[in-house]
């Protein structure tokens, strides 16, 4: 099988306000319309999708298992934790001891994590 771009789409009930989550978290720029928007980086990559999804629930993790998420590697941990609040995350989860990861969830209420390298 020969594949030509693989993109992760979220869920949500307000894509104006999840697509517009990602743009600020990912520094892109929302294009779409009013039931699918792309979320494109500077280069015009795809770094994500949101579609409208007018029954989407936000997620009940740690109670019920994520299906998927996404994990964004960073560089400086403490900084990506204050722009993810900034920009409307929740933190669900801060590492733990040996951890080298938080959890949140993002407006819609779909988990994504910040990993860091483990010195």
């Amino acid at each position: 099988m020969k594949t030509t771009r693989q993109t992760i789409v979220f869920d949500a009930a307000d894509i104006e306000t999840e697509s517009r989550f990602w743009a600020e978290v990912l520094e892109g720029q929302v294009v779409g319309d009013a039931e699918w928007k792309s979320v494109r980086t500077a280069e015009g990559v795809v770094s994500v999708g949101v579609q409208l999804a007018p029954q989407h629930r936000p997620s009940r993790w740690p109670e019920e298992p994520a299906r998927s998420h996404l994990d964004l590697w960073v560089t400086d941990r403490a900084l990506a934790h204050q722009e993810v609040l900034a920009h409307g995350a929740r933190l669900v989860r801060e590492a733990e001891a040996e951890d080298n990861f938080n959890v949140y969830a993002s407006p819609a209420g779909n988990i994504f994590c910040l990993v860091w390298p483990v010195d």
